[in-house]
């Protein structure tokens, strides 16, 4: 049996990654009665109620299992963690700082953890941390980034090569020839969160979706400063971190990002996307993006 499958309580080791604003229940829980592991992201949320009732919306869509993603560098995080643990979440993924915290409370009550890593290094410290598996993202992945990425394709043999927990794949996967792929470098798993973006289920604005689909490979740039930098489509906003770095303030992104993923207001501020965009032509649904991926064609 698959360790992720077997972690997650899914069909499928498929995990949709976190992306704030835009995982809503709908989407959550179209991936998890596909065959995957829906993920509420927590990024945007104010407060433990906020995340409640996104749980329990999700849980009147389906009742396969789903978690959340936790922004280890954020204060709110703990107290989100509290409610997972509350709310039986049986595993969630963390980032963004250590997870060591969230992972000795989550862990004393049988939740699962798993950490997004960018390095080997980076892996092996999750690892002695105490987490339950890692997910490899390479540097080609849209939102947060560190400023010294890795491809997955270097990343994910070199993080399965240094730790004997479970490697979940990230970045640069979009179709069935991405998901084999991941299987042999040596993950267990693959987690997406671009293709997802094109899907009839995302909330996104449709504006939102067809710049996705109309998107090439080299339309997404890495901007930022001092240890944060986010990968996004290259539009007026983005160009105005790459032309004066110093104007790039990760805390004020948050709702120039609402404003662009829910409103369409496409110069608010960066659209954060992956390099697969290029391969992203069209809307699909989620269970079709799902059942692609794991075909044999």
């Amino acid at each position: 049996m698959n360790q992720i499958t077997d972690m997650l309580g899914t069909k499928y080791p498929i995990i949709l990654g976190a992306m704030g604003f835009i995982n809503n229940p709908e989407m959550v829980a179209a991936v998890s009665v596909a065959g995957g592991y829906g993920l509420l992201g927590t990024g945007p949320m104010r407060d433990k109620e906020t995340l409640r009732q996104q749980i329990e919306k999700v849980r009147t869509l389906t009742d396969k299992p789903f978690g959340i993603n936790l922004m280890a560098m954020r204060p709110l995080s703990m107290s989100f963690a509290e409610i997972a643990i509350e709310m039986n979440i049986p595993a969630v993924t963390t980032s963004a700082g250590s997870p060591k915290e969230l992972a000795i409370l989550l862990k004393s009550h049988g939740v699962k953890v798993i950490h997004v890593v960018p390095s080997a290094k980076a892996a092996r410290m999750a690892e002695d941390a105490g987490v339950d598996a890692v997910v490899a993202e390479g540097m080609e992945s849209g939102g947060m980034q560190g400023r010294n990425g890795v491809g997955t394709m270097v990343l994910v043999p070199l993080v399965v090569d240094a730790v004997k927990i479970p490697v979940i794949a990230a970045g640069g996967i979009a179709d069935h020839r991405g998901y084999r792929a991941a299987f042999a470098l040596g993950a267990q798993g693959v987690q997406m969160g671009t293709r997802f973006l094109a899907s009839k289920e995302c909330i996104a604005h449709e504006a939102c979706k067809n710049t996705v689909c109309r998107a090439q490979e080299t339309d997404t740039v890495l901007v930022g400063k001092g240890n944060i930098f986010i990968r996004a489509f290259k539009n007026a906003a983005a160009e105005k971190y790459l032309d004066d770095p110093s104007s790039f303030d990760h805390t004020t992104i948050v709702p120039r990002l609402e404003d662009v993923w829910l409103k369409g207001i496409l110069e608010a501020g960066p659209i954060t996307m992956g390099q697969i965009v290029g391969m992203i032509k069209e809307l699909k649904s989620v269970r079709e993006i799902i059942e692609e991926m794991v075909s044999q064609e």
